[in-house]
């Protein structure tokens, strides 16, 4: 299984803190945003190699910052080519990449590189080999107005799921989906084709909703939450958590 980490995003909404520098390499305490979680993910047996997508402009920060990884899976790191947010790839286009580049024939776990986690990934891949599908995450979230901000499914009683909208004006559920995915190997020719077929580029979600669509999927409840670093707030916040010793 490849551990695929999106991270090409600009992230502009956190002003200088991002300008120069990589979001998901910010400091968190002694560590940054994406070692915490590759701390966690390296540890999954079934991983065999951390591939991180980022963009021309950060491409060099995340070698230096791999020079200096001890993991026991491989890094690797791919460039997208882009340099400006009004040039990026998105987030789908990033993944194909990233599997063509890496000629990708395998499971594959892909994740969001801006997320703290309460909870261990082990937990994520034994539900999908358990369900043998494609899953995605979810969490209760009784907030109409996030649920309108982000994506949205339907399930049945095996948390099969039935039907997801992004960014619904009226949510069918309170199942909210974070950027957490694992898709089978047998539905990446489903992956492969999905930009061609009309599905959306900008966020992951877009590939999650399209293979809802498309093939046998199951939702993971997370079994405990996340702190989503957006903004300068947020990532303070989470500076002041991990020097209390909260995170």
């Amino acid at each position: 299984m490849k551990n695929i980490v999106i991270a090409a995003g600009y992230a502009t909404r956190l002003g200088e803190l991002t300008r120069n520098h990589p979001k998901p390499l910010l400091k968190i305490g002694d560590n940054t945003i994406l070692g915490r979680m590759l701390d966690d993910i390296d540890t999954i047996s079934d991983i065999d190699e951390h591939i991180i997508v980022t963009n021309h402009k950060f491409a060099p920060v995340f070698e230096t910052w791999k020079e200096q990884q001890h993991y026991q899976k491989p890094i690797t790191i791919v460039d997208d080519g882009t340099e400006t947010n009004d040039t990026r790839l998105g987030a789908v286009c990033d993944l194909l990449l990233a599997m063509e580049r890496c000629h990708v024939d395998d499971d594959m776990l892909v994740v969001a590189a801006d997320n703290l986690l309460f909870f261990r990934f082990q937990e994520f891949v034994d539900f999908a080999r358990q369900k043998h599908t494609s899953c995605i995450m979810c969490h209760e979230q009784p907030s109409i107005e996030k649920l309108q901000r982000t994506g949205v499914i339907v399930v049945d009683d095996e948390m099969r799921v039935l039907d997801m909208e992004e960014k619904p004006r009226e949510p069918r559920s309170h199942w909210a989906v974070p950027p957490f995915y694992l898709y089978m190997k047998h539905d990446l020719p489903t992956v492969r084709r999905a930009v061609a077929d009309g599905c959306g580029k900008d966020a992951p979600g877009n590939l999650a909703h399209y293979m809802t669509e498309h093939t046998t999927m199951h939702a993971w409840p997370m079994t405990a939450g996340r702190f989503d670093i957006g903004s300068p707030d947020t990532y303070r916040e989470a500076c002041r958590l991990a020097e209390a010793g909260k995170l």
